[in-house]
């Protein structure tokens, strides 16, 4: 376990992951603009959900590397990443179910986004935040929830469009979840500690 964690926190390692993600991040922005378009202004900010997720992700990966925390940031990342992380790969197998077939960007999408979810978990021992930024963090997220579900400003999936109310049922629950696993990764008193850049723990 110990030398696992010593290999995530490498620099050239984390400098890696930072470019992936900003990449990543751009390619996700640029993929949302056509529903960005058509999008009224005061939603902007709420619709592209997972390269936001992984924006915020990069952010803390680009503090680690100066050797800095940035609490809020850490738990918007770790909640966000692992939500739309596997909601996205949960959408894309149920567009292969309904479909019978996945185009290669689905795919693509499957396995960016099971990265996605992972990261956020490999990396919690170096996030440093407390209950109350996770709170913040919650209210982003379930606000966010009701501005895709209440205001149907949820990301395009034509074909499951006629099981909206499922989906956002399912979506609340996801959102428990992630947060739950940022207090059990972070938060809560025993949960593993890594002194960034070294290996020891607390």
């Amino acid at each position: 376990m110990k030398w696992i964690l010593y290999i995530l926190g490498n620099r050239a390692l984390l400098t890696i992951l930072f470019l992936a993600n900003l990449f990543g991040t751009i390619y996700g922005y640029i993929w949302y603009l056509p529903q960005l378009r058509d999008t009224p202004p005061h939603f902007l900010i709420f619709i592209p959900d997972s390269p936001t997720a992984s924006l915020f992700f990069t952010i803390a990966i680009g503090a680690l590397l100066f050797r800095k925390n940035l609490p809020i940031i850490e738990a918007l990342a770790i909640v966000t990443l692992f939500k739309y992380g596997v909601w996205a790969v949960v959408m894309n197998l149920l567009v292969l179910n309904v479909n019978g077939h996945l185009p290669w960007q689905g795919y693509m999408l499957i396995a960016s986004h099971s990265a996605m979810a992972i990261q956020g978990i490999l990396y919690a021992p170096y996030f440093r935040f407390k209950a109350w930024h996770l709170i913040v963090a919650a209210v982003w997220t379930l606000h966010n929830d009701v501005i895709d579900y209440v205001f149907d400003m949820m990301p395009r999936y034509s074909s499951l469009m006629n099981s909206i109310e499922q989906i956002g049922y399912f979506t609340f629950w996801l959102s428990m979840l992630s947060l739950f696993l940022g207090y059990y990764f972070v938060v809560r008193k025993n949960a593993t500690k890594l002194s960034y850049p070294d290996e020891r723990l607390s």
